[in-house]
């Protein structure tokens, strides 16, 4: 049944998300189980670990390089997450967010934006209320299933498994067709054609 409807949910967004998407100057994210598989490794000394995906991080410079203002929002603290922030040189983590909505409007104020331009993916209850504000949301396919039920798009890849990448893909994608259609109505001078 979850399955029938994420299926469902990411066919009926793809055709109605380009415009939106186009119009995103914020990314944010949730880590566990977006950016990580949910799973939390301790060891016997007492150390935590979290995977990431490589790709997920290239994908977080590739919104960087075009302007896009990347965030990180999560209830966790941890030294962890902090330097994964630093390595990727994301200019916007919050952790101990116990109220994500709260921060993200906060980030929007600061950076003149609107909730429409903001993107954010999140997995579970927590993200919810964020998840139903802002302009483009999305779950990975392991997201929860209230939470699949609410947002614009169903990734196909899982949590720590590439969705945060979809989504950015989707994101250049759109706003790379945007300027395209802007060149294509520029006319070249002396050639009758538009480039």
């Amino acid at each position: 049944m979850a399955q029938k409807s994420s299926t469902k949910k990411t066919a009926r967004s793809r055709t109605v998300a380009r415009k939106v998407l186009q119009e995103i100057r914020l990314f944010a994210t949730d880590v566990d189980g977006v950016l990580t598989d949910a799973g939390m490794y301790y060891a016997e000394s007492g150390d935590e670990w979290k995977k990431f995906n490589t790709r997920d991080g290239m994908g977080i410079k590739l919104l960087q390089r075009v302007g896009i203002i990347t965030a990180i929002v999560t209830q966790e603290r941890t030294k962890l997450v902090t330097r994964r922030a630093e390595k990727l040189a994301i200019p916007e983590l919050h952790q101990g967010a116990m109220d994500k909505l709260t921060v993200i409007r906060e980030m929007v104020a600061r950076h003149g934006l609107s909730l429409k331009q903001v993107a954010y993916i999140g997995d579970d209850i927590n993200d919810l209320e964020a998840l139903k504000e802002v302009g483009f949301s999305a779950t990975p396919a392991d997201g929860m299933p209230q939470i699949a039920a609410a947002v614009d798009y169903v990734c196909q890849k899982k949590g720590g498994e590439g969705a945060v990448r979809e989504i950015v893909e989707m994101i250049l994608d759109a706003q790379r067709s945007k300027v395209e259609g802007r060149r294509s109505k520029v006319a070249v001078p002396g050639s009758g054609e538009r480039s």
